[in-house]
């Protein structure tokens, strides 16, 4: 997918090997903490300002930690290594044969050369074709999904203690998770417990602990990639929580007002529900299908890209893919899989410095450190393997809990974030106050109302004459076609549409949920 950009270095030029990166998550900050040293000129270009550390995006949005402590500014993380660039931008465009990536921040548009390439962009929320289900049930891929869920868990409360219709009422106080692996497992867990401590005593027209947590998934167990022993644990500590398991439930249409499920045996019901989260599934970033079509690499259901051993694509040694863009046989979508990738690609890069060629690279090994999953305090599930054993070592409750502590706090970054997330664990768990349980009503209804006016916004250029059809669009770096840029990419001030009307739609209108 070439574009006849200008093409126009995102820094000063030098004679040193360009190094791009793709995404600022696991796999691509330790892709270039690693070559903080190396005779290169490094440029990181990312779609946020910060690193997210995603394992613990549910305990923002159930209030347990700020968003602050696990999303340090990137460009903060890396302002000591002097060969590192960072750029903010969206990427849309990898032209493997020009070499250059480009990216679009609100209407500026940058072309960034490289001589070699680390994708890590990462994976989005899948609603497995029905994405129009986002805008009733958001994910937990984003600090906006946990701050939008956090509001609509809340909001949930506060309506509920103004209405005196019990079958309202009962509506707002039930709680849906689509999802069983360890995201759903972890929010649910939480989601119980903020009813039954936090919350419980502060309301005086409701009970939120009468609160209705329903756990959903379309397979037949509970976290299924720890096995039925461990995931049998899990949904017994939840179920003694309250948390209702329906397995074997897949859901085949999501509104305002609730859910409709369809049973193993075909037969369908509704669950009246207006707070929802999906945790069901990812589905890699649409880069992917542009390396495809350009190198012929082969993509699984997911998106993900079918990596050679030494996680390049085919005929171009010089572009990696790691982290959740991966699909590589052993290794899960999980942060150590994409740290482990990114450190790879960077040694793989300093190995050809010193003048190893890409044929001499030793494949990419994983060490499987194990995984973990919370239910509530003082209880979690661990699976860890065990060398020159075939069965790995398990345990669940108060160790397996102390154990996700301790690793989470250890791959923070930034020792004040550490501090302060333990000090907030500590009251979290050991009272049943939580300090971050601030929510605006903006925080509710922005991504709704930026993606329709963003829509607005294309059909709009399109009859204008500004859309996909127009011959060029301005940049800091020259022209480029405009099929590269088919909107403008600013978002208005106020959120009102050609009718005067506000973005948000029929949501708009309603009170905070």
């Amino acid at each position: 997918m070439s574009s006849p950009a200008v093409q126009a270095p995102a820094v000063a030029a030098t004679d040193r090997r360009k190094v791009v990166i793709i995404g600022s998550g696991f796999g691509g900050l330790f892709a270039a903490q690693r070559l903080a040293k190396a005779d290169v000129d490094v440029t990181l270009i990312a779609k946020t300002t910060h690193h997210l550390f995603q394992p613990m995006l549910y305990q923002v949005a159930t209030g347990i930690v700020a968003e602050g402590e696990i999303a340090p500014a990137t460009r903060v993380v890396l302002r000591k290594q002097k060969n590192t660039s960072v750029l903010m931008g969206d990427v849309f465009d990898i032209d493997l044969e020009a070499k250059t990536v480009t990216s679009r921040l609100l209407e500026r548009i940058t072309v960034t050369p490289y001589d070699d390439l680390i994708v890590a962009a990462g994976a989005d929320q899948s609603y497995f074709g029905n994405d129009h289900f986002a805008e009733y049930a958001p994910g937990m891929k984003t600090i906006d999904h946990a701050l939008e869920l956090r509001g609509r868990i809340l909001g949930a409360f506060e309506q509920a203690e103004l209405s005196h219709d019990p079958a309202e009422r009962a509506k707002l106080l039930t709680f849906v998770v689509v999802g069983a692996g360890p995201t759903g497992v972890e929010l649910a867990g939480q989601i119980a417990e903020m009813s039954d401590k936090t919350l419980k005593g502060a309301f005086r027209n409701i009970d939120p602990t009468e609160a209705r947590v329903i756990l959903l998934d379309a397979a037949p167990a509970v976290l299924p990639p720890f096995g039925p022993k461990l995931g049998g644990k899990a949904a017994a500590r939840l179920e003694k929580m309250g948390v209702e398991i329906q397995l074997n439930a897949m859901v085949v249409d999501v509104d305002y007002d609730g859910l409709v499920v369809k049973e193993k045996d075909g037969t369908t019901r509704r669950i009246e529900s207006q707070c929802k989260v999906w945790s069901a599934g990812v589905q890699a970033s649409p880069l992917g299908q542009q390396l495809a079509e350009q190198s012929g690499v082969e993509l699984d259901r997911a998106g993900r890209v079918k990596v050679g051993p030494d996680l390049t694509i085919p005929g171009h040694p010089e572009v990696f893919v790691v982290g959740d863009m991966m699909a590589v046989d052993g290794v899960p979508g999980v942060a150590q899989g994409a740290i482990q990738g990114g450190r790879y690609a960077a040694d793989a890069i300093k190995a050809e410095l010193r003048g190893q060629t890409p044929d001499q690279r030793k494949p990419f090994s994983y060490w499987d450190k194990g995984s973990m999953a919370t239910i509530s305090r003082y209880s979690a599930v661990m699976q860890v393997p065990i060398p020159g054993f075939k069965k790995p070592f398990e345990t669940e409750g108060y160790f397996a809990w102390v154990g996700w502590l301790a690793l989470h706090l250890v791959y923070l970054v930034g020792f004040r974030n550490r501090l302060n997330t333990l000090i907030n664990w500590f009251f979290a768990f050991t009272t049943r106050g939580r300090s971050q349980l601030a929510v605006t009503e903006q925080q509710v209804y922005a991504r709704t109302a930026i993606g329709q006016l963003s829509a607005l916004e294309k059909q709009a250029a399109k009859s204008n004459g500004t859309g996909p059809d127009a011959e060029a669009a301005k940049t800091d770096t020259g022209t480029v076609d405009s099929k590269a840029t088919d909107a403008s990419g600013s978002v208005p001030t106020e959120g009102k549409d050609a009718a005067g009307k506000d973005a948000a739609g029929k949501e708009s209108e309603a009170e905070a949920s």
